[in-house]
């Protein structure tokens, strides 16, 4: 933990905002450096102007490839444009609108050329696409029915640090693209950068306003109206809660006024700050500006302030997570949120189908499970990346979708699809829900969780490896993990493919009945993430942290790396 931790940040943190901006159109990106080309991770293309590696090129390119994609799988509707509160993200939007008005598309941006959260997005792909007879799978392709379908891209890297841009598409599912679309988006991209951006097609941000072809939306009031549909916002106003948001400094800020008064919800907005420097933000756990709202040391502002409301949260700048503070609690951990709103939603949406699944990810909290045979529901677990749960999602085949880094959707009221992207709002607005309908607040129904299933103990931390050692770990097979037990416990799971889906996990799990650890390499660092949780106490989950680096060992060893 950084000294600083948690403590204001101070200026001679702040990122110099003109100089980013100007890296942004002036450095040319390096294809020969693997760090500089176009390269799509689980939450799209990311990266910093400085270093070559998100610039004015990147965006050209993989705005083209997208429109290519576009043309080639029939996709003719408008595409709807969203950017959140980043420094980077404004450039980029208008990089993009450029290419995609030269490419003939109708582009939908917010009306003010103001900030739009991911979800909100999600959703408009979702409701436009919802009248046309959507026929659309994951990898987007469309059956022949001559609709004229959407899909939008969100211009965000999420909550990390203020120097970073990011850049994601989502196709007419409204979720996450899938990494057939992403990759051939990267590959593509490469390619028109490759040649010095010749296939680009691209026309001044000016002619584009003026071609007809950009189109002044208004996102808020159709996201805003709706969200009765997929919340019990008569109960929550009905309570009388006292609600206190911190925004973060989020593509989200100017919602929920019209929330509050849509509603008549008392809310109070502890920050209403919009900042590209996030010079308002308390340090992260390392001492950087991050703008993670899972993390105590980020939150520390909302926090301090958690006895002046009856529930509160934040979001990160794209609002597609969520953090819950209560009194009693403080900063819930991400996995207990997850396992409270499964146990509230599966027993307060009647209509919900008696068969919809409970979407988690591989290294999320084993309490879900618990909770899930507790109400006689089934798991699907899935590699890491929420593109992994849209079919679910789309389907209704999955009623409730999350990840232990704070991203959770979840249907609407009668079991449609709400959107299929992680949505901040929603999660947020239903520890409101939960608190307003039960009279206690969601860090009180996990502790009885914890008297009914257990308390486990959680922790994710990093091991060195090289590059030969993360490329043995991604490909690993069950059979090369040795080891027996674990922990002193019987081996019951040796994983290197989800059991949801059967897709690879790139990396390994090992599950015994008091507890489990996966494996996964670093895309970034020369390390592996090691995430692991015990039922038996901190005592427990060292012995299972330390046997799994031994046998993570092991494996290296018996490669030769």
């Amino acid at each position: 933990m950084h000294p600083l931790a948690g403590q204001p940040a101070t200026d001679d943190l702040l990122v110099n905002i003109p100089r980013l901006v100007s890296d942004y159109f002036t450095i040319r990106p390096d294809q020969a450096e693997n760090s500089q080309r176009v390269a799509f991770g689980t939450s799209g293309h990311r990266g910093t102007s400085a270093t070559g590696s998100f610039n004015e090129a990147h965006i050209l390119a993989i705005s083209q490839a997208i429109c290519e994609y576009r043309r080639a799988h029939g996709i003719e509707g408008p595409v709807f444009v969203g950017m959140d509160t980043h420094a980077l993200s404004e450039p980029a939007l208008i990089t993009a609108v450029e290419v995609f008005a030269a490419n003939g598309l109708d582009i939908m941006i917010d009306q003010e050329r103001g900030y739009t959260p991911t979800p909100v997005i999600s959703h408009a792909i979702v409701s436009y696409n919802r009248s046309r007879s959507l026929s659309a799978s994951a990898n987007g392709s469309l059956s022949a029915n001559g609709s004229k379908l959407a899909d939008g891209v969100v211009i965000t890297p999420s909550h990390n640090p203020p120097e970073d841009g990011g850049f994601k598409y989502n196709p007419p599912h409204g979720g996450p693209a899938g990494s057939d679309i992403t990759g051939w988006i990267e590959r593509r991209a490469n390619e028109l950068i490759a040649d010095n951006l010749a296939g680009v097609n691209r026309v001044s941000f000016e002619q584009a306003l003026r071609s007809g072809q950009v189109h002044k939306y208004d996102f808020v009031t159709p996201y805003v109206n709706d969200l009765e549909n997929v919340l019990d916002m008569e109960a929550i106003a009905g309570a009388g809660l006292s609600i206190g948001i911190d925004p973060l400094g989020g593509s989200g800020l100017h919602y929920w006024a019209p929330v509050a008064d849509r509603y008549g919800l008392d809310l109070t907005l502890v920050s209403k700050k919009i900042d590209p420097a996030f010079s308002f933000m308390h340090l992260d756990k390392d001492g950087r500006i991050r703008m993670d709202c899972s993390s105590s040391s980020a939150m520390a502002g909302l926090i301090n302030l958690k006895d002046d409301f009856d529930i509160a949260f934040g979001n990160d700048p794209d609002f597609d997570r969520h953090g819950i503070v209560t009194r009693g609690h403080g900063l819930l951990n991400p996995n207990h949120y997850l396992a409270v709103a499964i146990q509230y939603l599966y027993t307060h949406r009647p209509q919900w189908t008696a068969d919809a699944t409970i979407g988690k990810t591989l290294v999320s909290s084993a309490m879900i499970d618990r909770v899930a045979n507790g109400l006689g529901r089934t798991v699907t677990e899935v590699p890491v990346g929420f593109k992994w749960f849209v079919d679910g999602l789309s389907e209704g085949s999955m009623a409730f979708a999350g990840e232990e880094s704070a991203g959770a959707c979840f249907l609407r009221r009668d079991g449609n699809t709400w959107c299929t992207d992680k949505d901040g709002f929603i999660m947020a607005l239903l520890a409101a829900e939960i608190t307003a309908v039960t009279g206690r607040d969601p860090g009180e129904h996990y502790q009885e969780l914890t008297r009914k299933y257990g308390a486990p103990v959680y922790q994710r931390l990093d091991a060195v490896a090289n590059d030969a050692q993360k490329n043995v770990l991604a490909a690993l097979s069950p059979e090369q993990v040795k080891a027996e037990k674990l922990a002193g416990d019987p081996i019951i799971a040796r994983l290197t493919h989800a059991p949801g889906n059967g897709a690879a996990i790139g990396g390994l799990k090992v599950v015994t009945g008091r507890g489990w650890f996966a494996a996964r390499p670093s895309g970034t660092e020369a390390v592996y993430k090691i995430y692991a949780e015990s039922f038996e106490g901190k005592e427990h989950l060292s012995y299972l942290q330390s046997e799994a680096q031994e046998i993570v060992a092991e494996v290296f060893k018996a490669n030769g790396v």
